[in-house]
């Protein structure tokens, strides 16, 4: 039996990677996203939700839930927190999409399996991975796209991204590069090339 590929898709702020990891799953992929992943890591009485509490203390709590903006608001400003912050984060994160890779290659309904993680190269977990794709726009196409889903401002864009490595230099650290400065069929079209190299190969 075959092993079933272990593909990463990154990239910068809003490039595109849940788009393409979309298209991927409807081309019969399995796809996870570690944004999503992090999201369940933060629900009240998980091990990682305790250690975040330990770290910032108790006003990030809002509610029952652990208020992932007041966290935002309190560790980008400091980066000495936002670093122990990451160290929490990026093993629970990485460990979670280890176990579903192994669960989703003993089931074999899938043609491959994909993890939407933006700091892949920043959390330095790339030799987990038998192929990385980099998702690829314009800075300014990005950061219209962030602004307009977040109703954010454009300095919270350029902070974010400032925790980032360059678009530029992940592209040149990937296996498969996708521009998505186009259409979505464009960008479709794309995704289905690699899709089937990566099948085929």
């Amino acid at each position: 039996m075959l092993k079933l590929k272990k593909i990463a898709v990154t990239g910068g702020l809003s490039a595109g990677k849940s788009t393409v990891c979309e298209i991927f799953k409807e081309l019969g992929a399995y796809v996870v996203s570690a944004d999503k992943i992090t999201h369940q890591l933060l629900s009240p009485g998980t091990p990682t939700a305790q250690k975040i509490v330990n770290l910032l203390g108790s006003d990030v709590i809002h509610g029952n839930e652990l208020d992932r903006k007041k966290i935002a608001a309190q560790v980008f400003s400091q980066p000495n927190l936002l670093d122990a912050l990451e160290k929490i984060i990026h093993p629970a994160v990485f460990n979670e999409i280890e176990r579903k890779y192994k669960k989703i290659s003993r089931e074999k309904k899938h043609s491959l399996f994909v993890a939407e993680i933006p700091l892949l190269y920043e959390a330095e977990e790339e030799q987990a991975f038998d192929v990385i794709i980099t998702v690829n726009a314009s800075q300014d196409t990005c950061r219209k796209r962030y602004v307009e889903k977040t109703h954010s401002t454009d300095e919270e864009f350029d902070k974010r991204m400032l925790r980032q490595i360059s678009p530029e230099h992940k592209a040149k650290k990937a296996h498969y590069v996708i521009p998505n400065n186009g259409s979505f069929n464009e960008l479709k079209k794309e995704v289905k090339t690699i899709y089937l190299q990566l099948t085929q190969d």
